[in-house]
Formats: C-alpha cells, structure tokens, sequence
C-alpha cells in the first residue's frame, strides 16, 4: 500500500505531462496547416517558407552544396590557329590527334605564360624530336624538346624526378623555358635558336633557320585549314 501510494502521484505527473504534450503538438499542427492554407490562397511565398521551415526545420538548417555542372569547362581548348597545325602535325608526322593534343595545348598555355609564340615550340618539337616523346640523343637529350636533364633540373615542377623529362608535358614545360632563357640571354630569336640546337659556331645559324621554315610551313597549314 505504501509503495501505492508513493507511485500515483508520479503516475498523475507522468500522465499530465504526456497529456500536455500531446496538446502542444496538436496546437503547432493546426498552426501549421493553417499557416500553409494561407499561403497557398495568396499566394504569400513568405508564409510557404515559413511552413517548410516549420515542417522540416532540420533540412532547412543544411547548407548544400552547389552541383557540379553537367559540362566541364575544357581550360585546354586550342584556338583555331593551334588546331590547324594540330591537323596538319597529325597528318605529316602520323601521330594521332588525341596524343597531339596535350602537347599543343601545353605549347598553347606555356607560350602564354612565356610571352613565345607557340607555334615556335612546336616547330622545335618538329625539328628536334619528330614528335617522338622518348627521343633521347647521345649526347642525353631526352623528349620532345631534346631537354638535357643535368643541366635543367633546376626547371622541373616541385617533387618531379628526373624521370619526368620524358614525360610530354612537363618536357614541354621545361622545354620552352629553356628556350626563352635562350632567346633573352642571346639578345634575338635566331641567336637564341642556335644556342638552344647548341649551334652557337655555325655561322650560317642552320639550326635556326630549320626550325623557322618549319614554323612557317605550320602557319601556312594552319591558315589553310582555318579557311577551308
């Protein structure tokens, strides 16, 4: 009886309480519904927001993040000038497109960044490798550009190790910072060329003038299959 007597008014409490609750909640439901009545009749986004604010207040509080577009932006798209030389690349020295085109477009961005005309990195690409991206010489050219790696390290992106001048891009990279040293050290574009093609002593300056003509005859074709 004692243990009774101890329990019902906790049990009442308990029961009042639960009771209440249950009150509070029937009262915010019909705030609710009334509130969304109203603004659907009006019209009123105010009130509708609010309404979905009330209803799920935990999804409203979660930030989400923007979608990703559909469509990735391509940041490496050649202008029409760099892909009619692409074509005509392609064609004379039967490398395919797709494995052209990184190469153009690191030629395109790095002779950007370099103030070089990038159709002149290509041209010593033609001139010095054929577009063969393992080329090495006797002498330890390595890649595209016939980079020497024991005199260029120093060029090489953080963390790269030397194997990386036979990777395309980065030998590009290098490559043609290695020219603009050239050309900037020498005074003049032909004087730079032949200090690249390590032919200071040839004063007919052959190296420089190879590498022009095959410049020319990639404008040429590039402006061909621009107009055609």
């Amino acid at each position: 009886m004692f243990a009774t007597t101890i329990l019902a008014p906790a049990l009442q409490r308990v029961s009042l309480l639960i009771g209440d609750l249950f009150r509070k909640s029937l009262m915010v439901a019909g705030l609710i519904l009334v509130i969304g009545l109203i603004g659907l009749q009006t019209g009123h986004s105010g009130l509708t927001d609010t309404l979905k604010l009330l209803v799920s207040p935990v999804e409203a509080s979660i930030v989400e993040e923007p979608a990703m577009p559909s469509e990735v932006v391509d940041t490496t798209a050649l202008t029409p000038r760099m892909q009619g030389a692409l074509n005509f690349v392609s064609r004379r020295y039967r490398v395919a497109s797709d494995a052209l085109l990184p190469v153009f477009a690191t030629a395109q961005a790095v002779g950007r960044d370099l103030h070089l005309d990038p159709l002149l990195i290509i041209a010593v690409i033609g001139v010095e490798s054929g577009f063969n991206p393992f080329s090495q010489s006797g002498y330890g050219a390595q890649g595209l550009m016939q980079v020497v790696p024991r005199f260029h390290t120093d060029k090489l992106p953080e963390e790269a190790d030397p194997s990386a001048f036979l990777d395309p891009q980065i030998n590009v990279q290098v490559g043609a910072r290695v020219l603009r040293d050239s050309i900037n050290r020498m005074g003049g574009l032909e004087e730079g060329l032949q200090q690249f093609g390590g032919a200071l002593s040839d004063p007919d300056r052959r190296y420089a003038n190879k590498v022009l003509a095959e410049k020319q005859r990639l404008e040429q074709a590039a402006l061909r299959l621009r107009t055609t």
